[in-house]
């Protein structure tokens, strides 16, 4: 009978084991979340009551590359740090990590620069959980499955979106690829970080994308053009942005003046238009796609300031101007295929970031929790045709490839 029993009981122990851990994540990676998305708020809130401020970016970026290059060392590659350590383990990701790309991200958005929050986000959570990788003497291949549970925590936290947030820490690591031995922690890690958030006091912006039309012929049709754009920008966001970050750094050897020379960029380029539009998160934009028609000149303006910033050095993530660009593009392209404006915006919104981030689950499941079920079959379409044509570089260089189908479009 014991023989028998002996499963479950090796099943019983990995579930408690896991848990405690998962619970240990969350609680530092939820909880580095809100004090990030609370500073984030007043920081952006200040900038837009002062709007002269922008004109101190340049200061800003320069300030935050000396730190860095006197104090970062490995933690300035960020996201990409973190998926090295998963794939090849070698030492424990340093604990600067979490309160430089803190920092780093606040002054960014203060003094505005376009960049997002993931990417903080999730280095907090890897950096945070990866100190509990000597206190509870883990081996290699733990350890791993923890630096997963933080990435996940981190992602589902700053989003509020637990599912997509646990998926994407098991979907990010390898293109085409899932790592089901992680499926329990990082699904716990991202569920009670999310509940750590909202027991702060955290509120995620809530949005809609309208009424959903019938699934037919043209429906299927339209969405799957629309994806085959969604990819494309995707894959000239990430190569037009690791090209400035590369050219940048063969051109100008001092890592500080890099940010500083893209915050004059950033700087003379809002002045000249009189707006912040560009800037920052981007949020009231992203709500504004879903609610009317906006032009295509708002997703060419985000993509540009966007890759100029994080070209230059500015820290923070991708993700939420990609969520920018995809939902004004998706808006844009509505009117020419004959679909509700805020539903493709909808599917844009999320698809961009499946074929930049070479995630098109998280980014359908990310869909569900956002926008609802209705959108699901949408959203699916859209994310997995944008990753197809998103080619195999994405945002994130230290991404391994396993089973992506070619690109249809050739190398740029």
């Amino acid at each position: 009978m014991t023989a028998h029993l002996a499963p479950a009981f090796t099943a019983l122990r990995y579930l408690l084991r896991w848990t405690l851990i998962a619970g240990a994540v969350a609680a530092l990676a939820g909880s580095a979340s809100a004090l990030f998305l609370f500073a984030l708020e007043a920081a952006t809130a200040y900038r837009l009551q002062h709007g002269w401020i922008i004109w101190l970016l340049p200061l800003a970026g320069f300030a935050v590359g000396w730190v860095y290059l006197r104090w970062g060392g490995t933690v300035e590659t960020g996201n990409n740090l973190l998926i090295d350590e998963i794939h090849h383990p070698q030492k424990v990701v340093p604990l600067r990590m979490a309160p430089l790309v803190l920092a780093g991200t606040v002054l960014a958005h203060l003094f505005g620069a376009s960049v997002g929050r993931e990417g903080t986000a999730v280095q907090m959570g890897g950096a945070l959980a990866d100190q509990l990788t000597n206190l509870l003497r883990l081996k290699p291949e733990d350890r791993r499955i923890l630096l997963m549970a933080g990435i996940s925590a981190g992602f589902a936290s700053v989003f509020g979106t637990p599912l997509a947030g646990a998926i994407f820490g098991l979907e990010v690591l390898v293109i085409g690829r899932l790592r089901h031995d992680a499926i329990l922690p990082c699904t716990l890690a991202a569920l009670l970080a999310d509940q750590v958030g909202l027991a702060w006091g955290v509120h995620h912006t809530h949005y809609g994308a309208g009424a959903i039309p019938a699934i037919t012929l043209w429906t299927v049709a339209a969405t799957m053009i629309a994806g085959i754009a969604f990819g494309l920008a995707a894959l000239l966001f990430a190569r037009a942005t690791h090209r400035l970050a590369g050219f940048m750094k063969q051109h100008v050897a001092y890592a500080p003046l890099r940010p500083l020379i893209g915050g004059v960029v950033v700087a003379v380029a809002a002045g000249a238009l009189g707006t912040q539009r560009y800037v920052g998160l981007g949020i009231p934009v992203i709500v504004e796609a879903l609610q009317q028609p906006l032009p295509l000149w708002d997703a060419l303006g985000k993509f540009a300031f966007t890759v100029t910033s994080l070209g230059a050095g500015f820290k923070g993530g991708e993700v939420t101007p990609l969520f920018f660009i995809g939902a004004t593009l998706g808006n844009a392209l509505a009117p020419l295929l004959h679909l509700p404006f805020a539903m493709l915006a909808g599917v844009g919104f999320v698809a961009v970031f499946a074929g930049a981030a070479n995630t098109p689950l998280a980014s359908t499941v990310m869909a569900l929790e956002l926008f609802g079920p209705e959108i699901g079959p949408y959203a699916a379409l859209g994310c997995v045709v944008a990753y197809l044509f998103s080619g195999q570089a994405g945002i994130y260089r230290a991404q391994r490839s396993e089973a992506k189908p070619a690109s249809a479009m050739p190398p740029l």
